[in-house]
């Protein structure tokens, strides 16, 4: 079966439930729409567990993003010892009180090798994937795509393209392609559908549920 979770926010607790209550197996797939990490205390130890998983492939969100980018500069400030650059407080300052302050802590605690797998982890995400299940086509991004364009290779559009235009749920961006994206929690808690869109962020990072869709089935997942 193929699975699509988005904004984990750190839940490990309600990840791990998830896939028993699904049953998860080596022989299902599952597609992470962004936003692994941040808020939830268990950051770092949702990545860890995501990164041995083959069968699970990330999609990069804005959390993911940033916390690639803070992290790695605050790992070569604890090799280098050099004192960090006042832009560079800055925008930590901004990730620490945006949820990233969990994350920070996770990875202070890790040694050198952890760190590093962090750092490839999250370096490493795509920004898309696209799938074909039981004949219908799914773009999976984390927010939408701005200035999307039938014309334009989704190669080439920059990261942010995919995190700061949440999608609009009243007209389809595609042709004969469902988009599924996470980013914005739904006003229910509840997977909801669009035209030609689904939306899955159920509000884990504020204390919701967690949200799962089976692709083959329609069936929703709720933890």
């Amino acid at each position: 079966m193929t699975y699509v979770v988005s904004d984990l926010h750190g839940a490990l607790g309600k990840f791990t439930a998830l896939l028993k209550k699904i049953n998860f197996s080596d022989d299902d797939v599952m597609y992470v729409l962004g936003d692994v990490v941040d808020y939830g205390e268990d950051s770092m130890e949702l990545v860890a567990d995501l990164s041995m998983r083959a069968n699970v492939y990330p999609v990069a969100g804005e959390h993911d993003f940033l916390a690639a980018r803070m992290l790695s500069g605050f790992d070569r400030m604890l090799s280098s010892g050099a004192a960090p650059e006042p832009e560079y407080i800055a925008e930590m300052t901004g990730w620490v009180n945006d949820g990233g302050q969990a994350s920070l802590n996770g990875f202070r605690a890790l040694n050198g090798e952890q760190r590093e797998g962090v750092l490839d982890y999250l370096c490493d995400m795509a920004l898309f994937e696209e799938a074909e299940v039981g004949g219908k086509s799914y773009l999976m991004v984390h927010a939408g795509i701005a200035g999307y364009s039938k014309d334009r290779d989704l190669e080439d559009y920059c990261p942010t393209d995919f995190f700061s235009e949440p999608l609009d749920p009243s007209r389809a961006l595609m042709d004969g392609t469902t988009v599924i994206v996470g980013h914005v929690p739904t006003a229910n808690g509840k997977i909801t559908r669009g035209v030609g869109s689904i939306f899955l962020d159920c509000g884990v990072a504020f204390g919701g549920r967690l949200g799962c869709l089976c692709l083959e089935t329609g069936e929703e997942f709720y933890v």
